[in-house]
């Protein structure tokens, strides 16, 4: 197989069917120094580089990332109710009825691990009036940032 950047679904496919027929055709385990291992961390590479242009993984709705925390260690809301100011508190929160704080998400992040990424990026409920967006849109380096030329910061 002729190694370049994938462009296609079609070239993204061969590529994941060679690394598969390089690790399962041999019966000797292949060595990272040798030309298949040399291959497949090259194709992996570039398998990569395309999954992540082509298939983005959106961040998890925050709610959901402090419910899956909790089913992972076992824990119910009494538990963690110290952590949303109280048992209504973080029933009101885990059923959407009141947003999750500053000081909650800093608490879950410090006690429970939970990335902040997943409590700040994935929640959507928080959205610009069309005009303002527009309005923040026209400075060039927010938009630049937005439209994913981010540049440098100095």
């Amino acid at each position: 197989m002729k190694t370049k950047i994938l462009k296609t679904e079609q070239q993204y496919n061969d590529a994941c069917e060679r690394i598969y027929n390089l690790i399962n055709n041999t019966e000797n385990p292949i060595k990272p120094d040798s030309p298949e291992g040399e291959e497949i961390e090259l194709l992996s590479l570039l398998v990569e580089k395309y999954e992540q242009e082509n298939y983005p993984v959106e961040s998890p709705d925050p709610i959901e990332a402090i419910k899956f925390r909790m089913e992972q260690m076992n824990l119910k809301q009494v538990d963690v109710a110290s952590l949303f100011g109280g048992k209504t508190r973080v029933s009101e929160v885990l059923n959407g009825k009141r947003p999750l704080t500053l000081k909650m998400i800093t608490l879950l992040n410090r006690y429970l691990g939970i990335p902040l990424e997943s409590m700040i990026e994935g929640n959507r409920e928080y959205k610009l009036e069309p005009e303002k967006r527009e309005k923040l849109l026209c400075v060039e380096s927010i938009n630049n940032y937005l439209s994913g030329n981010r540049p440098v910061m100095i």
